[in-house]
């Protein structure tokens, strides 16, 4: 315990003289989790769209009223043919071509039915596949309001639905992506850190005077890791103050849960940044190694896509990233209120993972002492 205790402070402060680290490592996250949450939105606005009206009745008219005033589409160009429509469309001029053909108005009364025709620019998946069921829903409003309009009965029964959102009731999209983003952040800016401070020290050849002492391989792991463990709850603190500040998220769980699935999160991912560090010989080199598992992180741990969608065996590789578990424990807490009871398997999951790496880091740290 001694000679931990003379590492970690030598680790301590070697961490708070660098002052410009300290910088980053605190103040880029939090401008990172201001900006990020109001910028990465599932909602799609503003679609352009082009129209094509080959009726101009007033139920024409009304229909591409209540398709520019549903606050999701912005009017791109009223054409004169279908044609130059799609020509707009393909000069990413629209995201949408829709077309009303003629007598769509006296077909509407005399047949009680008729077709528009709609182009969807499907480049961008999310934009077409939303903005699609998004015009799919006006123009089934519009239904409803022909039929209340003109006072059309069925007599066959009908079937309505009422719904509620759980847990996130306004469906506010920042109660959703902060908690996820936190974690992104901590694993960027604090766990890999952990990998560039033991490869400085190799270049440096700092780390050579630790080598040649009797210190063992453990309690240098050790060592290495306590200062970035402390400095991920500080940063995640104060995430969690910028939520509740700039959001109004306040978790509905408890913070004791959160610490103690911080804690074992953060052991994981040190080991993966020492583990990185033992494999590395320059910053360069850590630099790449890191990265890359980052990226793939962020893409595949559930941060803006769904876990679930995702084939089989791509479900079997993310379980074994902790930050896929850490991101679903952060909802669930934050946004549900859950227990200690409801995220063991995560929990569970993320000590097997970060045991299994730091292992791993101390049986492959090469010590010539």
């Amino acid at each position: 315990m001694k000679t931990l205790r003379f590492l970690l402070e030598k680790e301590f402060r070697q961490l708070l003289r660098n002052r410009q680290l300290m910088r980053t490592l605190l103040l880029a996250p939090l401008i990172q989790l201001i900006l990020l949450p109001m910028a990465a939105d599932y909602t799609v606005k503003n679609i352009a769209i082009a129209v094509t009206d080959n009726d101009h009745s007033p139920s024409s008219q009304r229909l591409i009223a209540k398709i520019t005033a549903s606050g999701y589409f912005r009017l791109a160009g009223y054409t004169a043919s279908y044609p130059q429509a799609l020509k707009m469309v393909e000069e990413d001029k629209a995201d949408l071509a829709l077309q009303i053909p003629a007598h769509f108005e006296r077909d509407l009364v005399r047949e009680n039915a008729k077709q528009v025709y709609v182009a969807i620019n499907a480049i961008e998946g999310t934009k077409a596949n939303l903005g699609g069921a998004y015009l799919r829903s006006i123009v089934s409003d519009f239904n409803d309001d022909l039929r209340v309009q003109w006072a059309v009965i069925d007599d066959a029964p009908q079937v309505t639905v009422a719904s509620s959102n759980w847990y996130n009731p306004f469906l506010r999209f920042p109660l959703y992506m902060v908690p996820a983003i936190l974690v992104t952040l901590v694993t960027a800016m604090v766990a890999m850190q952990s990998a560039f401070n033991i490869v400085q020290e190799k270049e440096s050849g700092t780390i050579e005077q630790i080598n040649v002492t009797p210190i063992r391989k453990h309690i240098f792991i050790i060592g290495k890791m306590i200062p970035f463990l402390v400095l991920g709850i500080v940063l995640f603190t104060m995430g969690l103050l910028v939520g509740r500040l700039l959001y109004g998220i306040v978790p509905v769980g408890s913070l004791l849960v959160l610490y103690v699935s911080l804690v074992v999160y953060l052991f994981a991912m040190l080991g993966l940044g020492l583990l990185l560090a033992t494999y590395s010989n320059t910053q360069m080199q850590a630099m790449s190694l890191s990265f890359f598992f980052i990226n793939i992180f962020n893409m595949m741990s559930g941060v803006f896509t769904s876990v679930d969608s995702m084939p089989g065996w791509a479900q079997a590789i993310v379980a074994t990233f902790p930050p896929s578990h850490f991101i679903k424990i952060m909802r669930t807490v934050v946004l549900k209120g859950s227990g200690f009871s409801d995220i063991m398997p995560q929990l569970w999951a993320m000590a097997a993972i970060g045991l299994f790496l730091n292992t791993w880091a101390v049986l492959n740290y090469r010590k010539t002492a």
